[in-house]
């Protein structure tokens, strides 16, 4: 089941997600990969976080788009979630790809461009993908489909993945439209029919976000590519 199963935010069940720690520790316990959320600081810099703000999961305050990487790295972004992970740091992009490396590892991006608009964002990802050697082990997806659209048009070799939540009539059919290379939905709209029919179409499935094992099981066997999921072992 593991080589089915992105971690969503790292092995958040166990580490602070979004960190260096609950990305290692998806290396390390063998899964097929992680799902991670990009956003974009105020000097440029590619900014692994899921919130707009700050408040949530470090010690700060503040939108991320209004912070520099240094402000941001000076922040706490392990002590709420336990002390051990005190002074554990928010990450870049580019440190996340180096963990990978040439591993069999895939790496899905979200970018969060839906709330804030960050331009110039499609085309910094991508830059750091290409840069590492990752482009066919990386997924791109994102809930603002006219980012998927602009990453196709600066790339086409790019694999792009429409997240949804809302039950789509024929979603395969808007899936080809978009070019994409696997649709995202929510879990409960997935059912073997249109996972059926997503693969006769050329379209990968990757269900988003589901909470237990036995879910993720019973959606492997209707054909799904990858599950993303909520991960971690009980310490």
């Amino acid at each position: 089941m593991k080589e089915k199963i992105l971690a969503h935010r790292g092995v958040s069940l166990t580490a602070p997600e979004n960190t260096m720690s609950a990305f290692a520790a998806a290396v390390e316990q063998g899964l097929a990969g992680i799902e991670l959320d990009v956003q974009m600081s105020k000097d440029g810099h590619l900014i692994v976080i899921h919130d707009e703000r700050v408040d949530r999961t470090t010690n700060g305050k503040g939108l991320v788009k209004d912070m520099t990487l240094e402000e941001i790295k000076n922040l706490d972004a392990g002590s709420w979630f336990a002390e051990k992970y005190s002074g554990v740091k928010i990450p870049v992009l580019e440190e996340v790809l180096e963990l990978i490396g040439q591993r069999e590892f895939i790496i899905n991006i979200e970018l969060k461009s839906g709330i804030i608009q960050y331009p110039g964002l499609e085309e910094r990802v991508l830059k750091a993908v290409k840069k590492c050697g990752l482009l066919d082990r990386t997924i791109l997806s994102s809930f603002n489909h006219y980012s998927l659209l602009k990453i196709k048009e600066i790339s086409e070799d790019a694999r792009i993945g429409v997240l949804y939540y809302a039950g789509l009539v024929d979603p395969w059919e808007y899936g080809r439209n978009l070019k994409a290379y696997s649709l995202h939905p929510f879990f409960p709209s997935v059912t073997e029919q249109m996972v059926k029919e997503c693969l006769e179409q050329g379209l990968q499935v990757i269900p988003f976000t589901v909470k237990d094992k036995e879910t993720a099981k019973k959606l492997i066997d209707f054909g799904v590519e990858y599950v993303i999921m909520d991960w971690g072992r009980v310490n």
